[in-house]
């Protein structure tokens, strides 16, 4: 019985205690802050690394297509049709998966699903020919990507870019 009545004293000396450390300001996170202003290369190198990630995040300024804009460019034959001929100077890719591409595709399109493109940027030329069936686009030539939506392609389009591709 008597135990009840100490434990409410006891909080109630206590809380004029704990009310005066909550009110209490401290300072020790902006002294800690101004003495680690100093910076080593390792933060300097990073800082590098996310300007330069943050420029190809923000600096892609590539034109979104119109139908009119494209449809010239369906004309014009294909790498695959006319190995003689040499490749054209804009590649048409379809980066939908090939089921959906079964589906129906623009005729003189090739096929490089999203899901394979990251890597196949990074294949010797004749690796990516011998995989996927036409030339691998050269950095300098114009590339335009289409899907169903128009998400996928523009997620290409950074992948691209992040790949040295510039048109």
């Amino acid at each position: 019985m008597l135990r009840t009545p100490a434990i409410r004293t006891a909080l109630k000396a206590s809380r004029p205690f704990v009310t005066r450390l909550a009110a209490t300001p401290n300072y020790a996170h902006i002294i800690r802050r101004a003495e680690s202003s100093t910076t080593s290369p390792d933060k300097e190198a990073l800082k590098a690394a996310r300007k330069a990630q943050d420029y190809l995040n923000h600096n892609w300024n590539q034109p979104i297509l119109t139908y009119e804009q494209v449809k010239p460019k369906t004309t014009s034959p294909s790498p695959l049709t006319f190995s003689a001929i040499p490749p054209q100077d804009a590649y048409l890719i379809d980066v939908r998966e090939p089921d959906e591409v079964i589906q129906g595709s623009i005729p003189s399109s090739v096929n490089l699903p999203l899901s394979v493109i990251s890597n196949s940027l990074h294949l010797a030329r004749e690796t990516f020919k011998a995989q996927h069936g036409f030339e691998k686009p050269k950095t300098s030539q114009e590339i335009v990507f289409y899907c169903r939506s128009g998400k996928r392609s523009a997620t290409a389009c950074d992948i691209a870019k992040r790949n040295g591709y510039t048109k």
